[in-house]
C-alpha cells in the first residue's frame, strides 16, 4: 500500500470583514503560530506584505511562512472579503484543528474546504 507524502489543506473563506483582512499583525500572528499548533518546524519568520496592483479591488495581504515540512500561505482580498489559506506538509497534522483555528481567526460567513492527499507515489 502506498503512503502519501502529506496532506494539503486548502481553505477558501468568504464574507470576511475588511478590518480583519487589512490587519497585517493578524496575518503575521496566524502564520507565526500555526507551525507550533500543528507540530511543524518553522524555518523562517513569516513574511507578510500588503499588496495593491493594477486592479484596485484586488488589494489585500499576502503572507507565507516556510516550514521544514513545506509551507503555510495566506492570500486575502480586503475589498472582496475573501481569503485563500494553504497548509501543505510532508507529515500528517490535525486538519480539523487547523480548520477550526482558521475560521476563528478570519471569521468568514461561508467557506469551502479541500484536503488533498499529495505525493501518493513519492518514494520513501
Amino acid at each position: 500500500m502506498n503512503e502519501i507524502f502529506g496532506p494539503h489543506l486548502m481553505m477558501d473563506l468568504s464574507g470576511c470583514k475588511k478590518e480583519i483582512l487589512q490587519d497585517l499583525k493578524l496575518h503575521f500572528d496566524y502564520l507565526n503560530n500555526t507551525p507550533e499548533i500543528i507540530g511543524m518546524t518553522k524555518i523562517t519568520q513569516p513574511h507578510v506584505f500588503p499588496y495593491q496592483g493594477l486592479v484596485p479591488e484586488d488589494k489585500g495581504t499576502t503572507g507565507i511562512v516556510i516550514i521544514a515540512e513545506s509551507h503555510i500561505s495566506v492570500h486575502s482580498f480586503e475589498d472582496k472579503g475573501y481569503v485563500f489559506v494553504d497548509i501543505f506538509s510532508c507529515k500528517p497534522f490535525n486538519t480539523e484543528l487547523m480548520i477550526q483555528k482558521t475560521l476563528e481567526c478570519f471569521k468568514p460567513t461561508s467557506y469551502e474546504i479541500k484536503i488533498e492527499r499529495r505525493g501518493l507515489n513519492f518514494p520513501r
